[in-house]
């Protein structure tokens, strides 16, 4: 169960961890709230492979720019705004596996 957090304890201490992180540097839930719907407003327009984001809002992110600086132009990162669409098959069309070593 990699990535999850089950019901009970585990689950339990970390939220009060979380509460009391958000105590200690006074977020609120109303803070929160307005920064999620801040980011969904902003979605990511550029990701990297390894997961870091940006949405164009302020300067270019040091990974872009290092990118960018040498030679791989940023729209290789730019995020898809919809998903292709999968290619249409044939209904008479026979697809089989080629066996390479016949």
């Amino acid at each position: 169960m990699t990535g999850k957090i089950a019901d009970g304890e585990p689950r339990e201490r970390l939220i009060i961890w979380i509460r009391r992180r958000m105590q200690e540097f006074g977020i609120t839930f109303d803070a929160l709230e307005a920064s999620l719907l801040e980011d969904a407003a902003h979605l990511p327009l550029y990701r990297d492979a390894r997961g870091n984001d940006w949405n164009s809002v302020g300067p270019m992110p040091d990974w872009l720019a290092a990118a960018k600086h040498a030679g791989v132009d940023p729209d290789f990162f730019r995020i898809e705004e919809k998903p292709k669409e999968a290619p249409q098959r044939k209904r008479d069309a026979i697809y089989r596996q080629a066996d390479l070593f016949e």
